[in-house]
């Protein structure tokens, strides 16, 4: 292959002069425009930069979106993110009274952004994968550790805060920001949840029967109110005949308007005396029973 560039080399050197000219000119503007390229390198918004060199390593500035410049093989830039990016993280772990619970974070981190140089000597640009698994695990568990199982829903705010507040601190010492920190998932073991709705269902039958203990309570007084309202009114019906017979006549009158509108309103024709209609209000049969009622008013004065 050597031999082959030599040879061609060989005769563009034994050509015209005119045409090695212009190929030692194109060459050489190709060279300068491929160390243009390489010299230069862009930084997407949201993003930073830092460069690492051949001869010193990490540099300490960093740089901003733009335009850069580099020195082509000697450095080469270091590209990081510096917008929140999510990540949900699980952890199993057991409650105060020794429940099993399984807990679900969503997480949003970014780096600091003055720090990067040193991050990425100690953790590199995977700096998420390497931190947020293990703190996240070792702050869920110590705070599921103080709570009953009953108290992480009943506080679950509170969880959440003290959570965030734990999370954020031991991020700060690997130079990482938590923007936001929240529970998106509490569950327990089956036979907690078995336990819970247990006694859910026990607690409405309970409510249950005492409704119809109130409710039998409410239909007993009822009826004894109503028995003593048709007590009292059979009562004071009786005075009303005993000081009144002529009251007899008039309930006579009211029963045979009750049923005298029965009869026109049904579709078949029925023939009624007036003793049937209870209409016999003259009649001297009505007039003995009233005359009997008043002797015996007598009698009892």
């Amino acid at each position: 292959m050597a031999d082959k560039v030599k040879d061609a080399f060989g005769r563009l050197g034994k050509g015209p002069s005119g045409l090695t000219t212009g190929v030692k000119l194109l060459l050489g503007a190709g060279a300068v425009a491929y160390a243009v390229k390489e010299s230069m390198y862009t930084v997407d918004g949201g993003h930073r930069a830092i460069i690492f060199s051949r001869l010193g390593g990490i540099k300490d500035d960093i740089y901003s979106e733009g335009l850069h410049f580099r020195i082509p093989w000697f450095q080469y830039p270091i590209i990081y993110d510096i917008r929140s990016r999510p990540r949900k993280l699980s952890s199993p772990t057991g409650s105060k009274d020794l429940q099993m619970v399984n807990i679900s974070l969503r997480v949003l981190s970014r780096p600091v952004n003055n720090t990067l140089p040193q991050m990425y000597q100690q953790l590199g640009t995977d700096y998420d994968e390497r931190v947020l698994p293990s703190i996240c695990n070792e702050v869920l568990k110590g705070v599921v550790a103080k709570f009953n199982a009953s108290q992480l829903i009943t506080q679950r705010q509170q969880v959440s805060l003290l959570i965030r507040r734990q999370l954020t601190s031991r991020a700060k010492d690997f130079n990482i920001i938590l923007d936001d920190v929240s529970i998106t998932e509490l569950s327990f073991g089956r036979e907690y949840t078995a336990a819970v709705e247990s006694k859910q269902v026990a607690q409405q039958e309970a409510q249950r029967a005492q409704f119809l203990v109130e409710k039998a309570k409410q239909e007993r007084q009822q009826k004894v109110v109503q028995a003593e309202g048709e007590a009292e009114s059979a009562i004071m019906l009786g005075e009303a005949i005993s000081q009144n017979p002529g009251y007899l006549k008039l309930r006579k009158i009211r029963a045979a308007q009750n049923i005298a509108r029965t009869v026109a309103a049904s579709q078949n024709r029925v023939y009624l005396n007036a003793g049937s209609l209870m209409l016999n209000v003259i009649d001297k049969e009505f007039d003995d029973s009233v005359k009997r009622i008043e002797k015996k008013k007598i009698r009892h004065l």
